[in-house]
């Protein structure tokens, strides 16, 4: 999944929202560097997308795609979906958008180090409104431009975006089979995690 769902996914605290983020910037074990709910986030971060490779639904997406297209067709359906979500987000949030990503921006803002890369693009996330302009479909074709420039092979998104024009309905009925399911995945590991917090937070007491 792309920045917008795993942050919708990953819980509503600002250490929730930046773990679900530093997910894409912090590799490796996590070895006490970050807040325990940041961690938290980083770890539910990579068990959603563990969820989401091996999903039936998903893996049926990609296979949508041509041949030659199927080794990028995960950064495509990843993309896509964060479309899915921003355009339908009323239907999965009780929260405007826009407050959401306000509140986004705002932790990201208040958070002097933010891993890696992170601290580079998020004053152009927040400036740009990169997360509610998921609601523009003709958005993508820009962050696919951006995204092979970053590519070893950036000719392997090229035609990426007739593709999805192509695909449209087929992915977004994939979206709304699958999402839901992840949603409650990612609320069991939320709970989960809690408890684990609490439980460790009372015996050090």
């Amino acid at each position: 999944m792309n920045y917008l769902a795993h942050l919708h996914l990953g819980g509503t605290t600002p250490p929730e929202l930046l773990g679900s983020l530093y997910g894409d910037f912090v590799k490796g074990p996590l070895k006490g560097d970050y807040a325990d709910a940041i961690e938290a986030g980083i770890r539910l971060h990579r068990q959603i997308d563990a969820f989401t490779d091996t999903h039936p639904r998903v893996l049926a997406a990609k296979a949508r795609f041509p041949a030659e297209r199927r080794r990028y067709a995960g950064i495509l359906i990843d993309l896509f979906f964060d479309h899915c979500l921003a355009a339908h987000w009323s239907g999965y949030s009780d929260e405007p958008l826009d407050r959401f990503t306000r509140r986004v921006y705002l932790a990201l803002s208040s958070e002097p180090a933010l891993p890696g890369k992170l601290a580079v693009i998020a004053p152009r996330m927040a400036a740009q409104d990169w997360l509610g302009s998921y609601r523009d479909f003709g958005v993508l074709e820009q962050v696919l431009a951006n995204m092979s420039r970053r590519l070893s092979r950036p000719e392997g998104l090229a035609g990426g975006m007739q593709e999805l024009e192509r695909l449209y309905r087929p992915l977004s009925d994939d979206f709304q089979a699958f999402y839901p399911q992840l949603q409650a995945f990612a609320q069991r590991q939320l709970a989960m995690e809690a408890a684990a917090l609490d439980s460790a937070a009372r015996n050090a007491r």
